[in-house]
């Protein structure tokens, strides 16, 4: 069974496009949206339009939840977020808007014996943060789980945490530079970021996987799509993948 793991796309079709081709050329079982789909970027409803084609079960991001109103989506929502907002919700029909209502706190897969649990932050809420180098306590949501699969942090990475294998696929949309000299300064990459969670025999194990897609489609759509502040948005793109 090869599960494909895609996450925080927001907004940025040019890249979904790029991982959506990909995923139909290696072939996969199942596919599985960790949420944060079209909040941030030049393409909302294209990025949406595409998802629902492919009717795959998808998870609640906090910018998701954020688009629709939902009060704990974000602690204090800075002025960029909620002009970027107001323009989204411009951009989408009310068939969007539903569509990203509908969107699941957490999935929970049973393949073969293991059980896997898709989430965004963690299991107990979409703005909790797991990184690799932090010490993990899992108290507050212990779950009895062979995988546990999460986004949020646009970053790829996994280890053990209790006796689960954890794994982040990274970032469709927003993938950046994590080894910058100035963590003031985020250099974005035109890469498509996104994961497949293999189970045979009663044993999980993970591909990572990155694909780069055309900066320059995106530029263009980005300075000209109405989003506030697009340009800043676009300097922030180194023009080559690393």
């Amino acid at each position: 069974m090869r599960i494909a793991l895609i996450s925080d796309q927001h907004a940025n079709d040019v890249a979904f496009r790029a991982v959506i081709e990909d995923i139909e050329r290696i072939g996969v079982d199942r596919i599985v949206c960790l949420g944060d789909v079209a909040q941030g970027g030049p393409q909302p409803s294209a990025v949406l339009d595409r998802l629902g084609s492919l009717g795959c079960e998808t998870i609640m991001g906090n910018s998701d939840a954020f688009l629709i109103g939902r009060p704990d989506a974000f602690d204090e929502a800075t002025e960029d977020h909620l002009a970027v907002r107001e323009w989204t919700l411009q951009q989408l029909a009310e068939r969007h808007l539903g569509q990203i209502r509908a969107f699941q706190e957490t999935i929970t897969l049973e393949v073969e014996d293991q059980t896997i649990l898709c989430f965004h932050g963690s299991p107990r809420s979409y703005n909790d943060i797991l990184l690799p180098e932090g010490e993990t306590d899992t108290t507050p949501w212990r779950v009895d789980a062979d995988v546990l699969a999460g986004g949020h942090t646009h970053r790829q990475w996994t280890r053990r945490i209790d006796d689960a294998l954890f794994v982040n696929p990274g970032s469709v949309g927003v993938a950046y530079d994590h080894h910058h000299p100035s963590e003031a300064e985020v250099e974005l990459e035109p890469v498509a970021e996104y994961a497949v969670a293999y189970v045979e025999d009663g044993a999980a194990a993970v591909d990572f996987r990155r694909v780069a897609y055309p900066f320059a489609e995106l530029r263009d759509v980005l300075l000209g799509s109405g989003r506030p502040r697009a340009d800043e948005f676009a300097a922030q793109y180194r023009e080559q993948p690393r």
